[in-house]
């Protein structure tokens, strides 16, 4: 980790013009119609639960997310070091949360070949459907986002505006949720909403695929484990940047790593009041102008607005 750390640093310094601010991430796409409700900005909450600690700690996040007025996803791995209890998943949606497939063994293996990924992917549908999930991440954000119209999702949350620290650091360059459509591929660089599509390519794009919803807030584990940063202030400061530009601001939280009050601190944990201050800095400052949404909300009032569908 010392080491990871020191090469982060230099990193930090190297790609200080794109993060973690990507200024032209912030351009809003032609035809954008906004969020519900005439809000200013979207507020998303999703965590990737990484092992049996985070599992143990998903019921005590939630609850202090539902003291605070919000809702969230949570991101399970179906083959990894745990497993999920069904009680749980149907504890978390009852009260108004969302559960996602989080890969399938988080080994860094699933889009490692197209081989490897026909094999897997039914396996990976079948734990979607039996979760009832809409929606799937892949694990370290590997990805291959023509693979994953595969998988029977309405969104896929594998990709960020901008991280030069993950293994694949190309970024969407957008704070804005997109579709990924199926056909064609001349038209695949087009929202599904830009009236610069022809008419052919508008009905193509709408025949299928999925959305995507960046994170584009740094990860936690970047910020306050890899970074050491000693407070959420950067979380805070492009959340203020995100609302003035119009866009979605969905942050990935592991359990594993949030340390509750009475825990032992650790060099592998930090407070879960860093947390706390970004949801309150989210409903005070930004108090009636955010529309609050889990991921699979938001991809569906985009199909709505759009009239788009899903390829399953």
């Amino acid at each position: 980790m010392s080491l990871r750390r020191i090469f982060a640093r230099q990193m930090r310094r190297k790609h200080k013009e794109i993060w973690p601010i990507n200024e032209a991430a912030g351009l809003t796409p032609k035809g954008w119609p906004g969020w519900p409700e005439g809000k200013k900005f979207a507020v998303v909450l999703t965590h990737d639960v990484e092992g049996p600690e985070g599992l143990a700690k998903c019921r005590q996040l939630a609850e202090f997310e539902i003291t605070l007025g919000f809702r969230s996803s949570f991101n399970f791995i179906p083959e990894g070091t745990y497993e999920v209890p069904e009680s749980l998943r149907e504890w978390l949606t009852a009260r108004g949360f969302e559960v996602g497939v989080h890969d399938l063994a988080h080994d860094g293996s699933l889009f490692r070949s197209r081989k490897g990924f026909k094999k897997k992917v039914g396996q990976v549908n079948r734990y979607l459907k039996a979760w009832d999930a809409s929606g799937f991440r892949s694990g370290f954000m590997l990805r291959n986002l023509d693979w994953i119209h595969e998988l029977d999702i309405e969104y896929d949350a594998s990709t960020f505006d901008t991280d030069p620290f993950e293994p694949q650091p190309q970024g969407t360059g957008t704070i804005f949720p997109f579709w990924i459509p199926v056909l064609p591929p001349s038209a695949r660089s087009r929202a599904p909403f830009s009236p610069s599509a022809t008419a052919e390519e508008s009905i193509a794009l709408r025949r299928g695929g999925y959305f995507e919803l960046p994170y584009t807030l740094p990860q936690d584990s970047t910020l306050f484990l890899l970074l050491r940063e000693p407070s959420p202030k950067i979380w805070l400061k492009k959340t203020e940047w995100i609302a003035e530009r119009g866009g979605m601001s969905l942050v990935n939280v592991h359990p594993d790593y949030v340390r509750f009050d009475g825990e032992r601190p650790s060099s592998h944990t930090f407070p879960v009041q860093f947390y706390a201050d970004l949801l309150e800095d989210i409903r005070i400052r930004h108090a009636n102008s955010y529309w609050h949404a889990t991921p699979k909300s938001v991809a569906r009032y985009l199909s709505s607005a759009f009239s788009l569908s899903y390829s399953s």
